[in-house]
């Protein structure tokens, strides 16, 4: 084998490898204290009120 085709292969081995890192990333779930924190934050973005920091979030 080549030293071109050993490279091409391993370049697809790492782009599939990537893409399903990827695919996989994007099917996670968002963590409970983003969406908190999202609808915290559009909340006072709608009635102009600064957001409040919970201690945990420090």
């Amino acid at each position: 084998m080549s030293n071109n085709a050993r490279t091409s292969k391993l370049q697809q081995e790492i782009d599939a490898n990537l893409k399903r890192a990827y695919e996989e990333t994007l099917n996670e779930d968002v963590p409970d204290r983003f969406t908190d924190l999202l609808a915290r934050l559009k909340a006072a973005d709608q009635d102009g009120s600064p957001v409040q920091e919970h201690a945990d979030e420090r």
